[in-house]
């Protein structure tokens, strides 16, 4: 065997070992998209964070993607200057289906006054976000707890 031979059998018995470690884990691709998801709600990207849901949103409260979507584009319009800080304290991702218990606390400002519009100091919101694997990437489908009424 030439040396050429033996290089391209050592790349291809690595390639799959690299790829493996090196893939990014479901649990990785979750905590990044609540990271790019807060990061869009705070830049007030609206684009940006609809990316991260699905068309097929529903949630109790009756609200689909585009309602949704007018709803956040209604609350960026009124809301300056947000702050969000969150913790994922449960995550439990069963093969193409995901949940995601979330401690929300979420300051803005409207108009002259500024304060919680989610959660407070002592205590933050509870949300639950439902998530679906669509091919590699993950999406919001549904949420429990989200404060439609300051809306």
């Amino acid at each position: 065997m030439s040396r050429k031979s033996i290089a391209l059998l050592v790349v291809l018995l690595l390639l799959p070992v690299m790829v493996y470690f090196l893939w990014p884990s479901d649990e990785n691709r979750i905590r990044k998209l609540f990271r790019d998801g807060a990061s869009a709600i705070e830049a007030e990207q609206l684009d940006e964070l609809m990316s991260k849901v699905s068309f097929n949103y529903k949630d109790g409260h009756g609200l689909s993607y585009l309602y949704l979507k007018k709803l956040m584009e209604r609350a960026f319009a009124q809301i300056d200057d947000i702050e969000l800080e969150y913790t994922i304290t449960e995550l439990e991702i069963n093969d193409k289906k995901a949940t995601a218990s979330v401690d929300v606390r979420v300051i803005a400002s409207y108009g002259q006054e500024r304060g919680y519009f989610l959660g407070d100091a002592a205590e933050p919101g509870h949300m639950k976000f439902i998530l679906e694997k669509e091919r590699t990437k993950w999406l919001v489908n549904g949420t429990e707890g989200f404060p439609v009424a300051w809306m």
